[in-house]
């Protein structure tokens, strides 16, 4: 069976571009050094103004401004929205409790009720992580004895945290923005490159040499997709064009079904490398996994690209399976000499190159509505 679908240039470029396979030595300053770099700037500048402008307008205890600044502060622009959003919802609360309870005597007693009352609120809303910055506000509030009343404590605390996020999102936004919605993008085009080494590692094992790596590239794909998880629910923080948060959010759960079938083809092909009857297949089995491999790059360059509107070019999946299923039906009276088994995988392994390949061309057309771009 002819498995492995020559990359052209352009396919093997995008994968150095999508970091898919390493370029020669950059030394320190590669990609994710860069970044990283780029975020310790970008936080380190972030602070400092926090504390500049907190001097400048004669705030109190303006390090709280510098320290939400560094909190807040993450590696992509609808990241830093989000913690931002925790935060100033678990300070408001926090500052509006703790001033309600700290008249009741004893004082312990209105910290411990202030304490699980934020927390309680938190939860039901869904903002576990505003609990802790809400009790952490509370313990300032309470607890920390000042010249000012409880009042004036958490008026000042509110201030202060405003003043450190203001400023840490208007960095994150003007000072090299990273979105997040664009780190999706490639991140996606990874997952479905990812997919297709999946896809040819599987089918390594049917008729032919079983692979030894599939572990390592199921858990290569899981990783990928629990980091683009993340990446998705940053990116819906940004601000962007209907098209772009839909899009995304269809290309992730078409890269969902695509696994779980995967998952199906692994089971499918599992003790089948001695199987001969899949051989009555060829060529058209094939050539049908290689256009299938070919798929998976090609829409990775549509992601890549953002261009959805452009049908692949030298082959033809619904022509594969038309083929396909013509050779099935010539063969269906040969299979005497074969294990009931033998016919009964290779039928199951047509069937889900069959699910792969409708998963793969409508990942291309609905993603196509869904951005406004009409496909062909």
């Amino acid at each position: 069976m002819r498995l492995k679908a020559r990359k052209t240039w352009s396919q093997q470029q995008l994968a150095v571009k999508l970091r898919m396979h390493p370029r020669a030595n950059q030394g320190f300053f590669n990609f994710e050094h860069r970044r990283l770099l780029i975020l310790a700037g970008k936080t380190t500048l972030a602070a400092a103004l926090s504390w500049w402008l907190a001097r400048l307008f004669g705030v109190r205890d303006g390090y709280w401004g510098s320290i939400s600044a560094i909190i807040v502060s993450q590696s992509n622009v609808g990241a830093t929205v989000t913690a931002s959003r925790d935060r100033i919802i678990g300070t408001v609360i926090g500052a509006a409790l703790g001033f309600a309870f700290s008249p009741m005597s004893p004082l312990l007693l209105g910290y411990v009720l202030a304490l699980l009352l934020a927390i309680a609120v938190c939860g039901l809303m869904g903002l576990k992580n505003s609990s802790r910055l809400a009790g952490v506000t509370i313990t300032i509030v309470m607890l920390v004895h000042r010249e000012r009343s409880a009042w004036g404590l958490a008026l000042d605390r509110v201030i202060e945290v405003l003043l450190g996020i203001v400023v840490a999102l208007a960095v994150a936004t003007l000072v090299f923005p990273d979105r997040a919605r664009l780190r999706l993008r490639d991140g996606l085009a990874q997952e479905f490159l990812l997919l297709g080494v999946f896809f040819e590692g599987i089918l390594e094992g049917f008729s032919g040499t079983q692979a030894t790596n599939l572990q390592t590239l199921r858990e290569d794909v899981d990783a990928m997709r629990q980091g683009n998880d993340q990446l998705l629910e940053a990116s819906r923080n940004e601000p962007s064009s209907a098209g772009w948060n839909e899009g995304l959010n269809m290309l992730s759960q078409f890269a969902r079904s695509i696994f779980e079938a995967l998952l199906a083809l692994e089971l499918a092909v599992r003790d089948s490398h001695e199987d001969a009857y899949a051989q009555q297949l060829e060529p058209e089995l094939g050539k049908f996994a290689a256009d299938i491999q070919s798929g998976f790059n090609h829409v990775a360059g549509c992601i890549h690209k953002w261009r959805f509107d452009v049908a692949p070019q030298g082959f033809s999946l619904e022509q594969d399976v038309a083929d396909l299923e013509k050779r099935m039906g010539s063969v269906r009276g040969t299979g005497a000499g074969f294990s009931q088994a033998e016919i009964f995988r290779a039928y199951a392994v047509q069937l889900h190159l069959k699910q792969i390949a409708q998963l793969l061309r409508a990942s291309r057309i609905e993603t196509s509505r869904a951005t406004g771009q009409a496909h062909e």
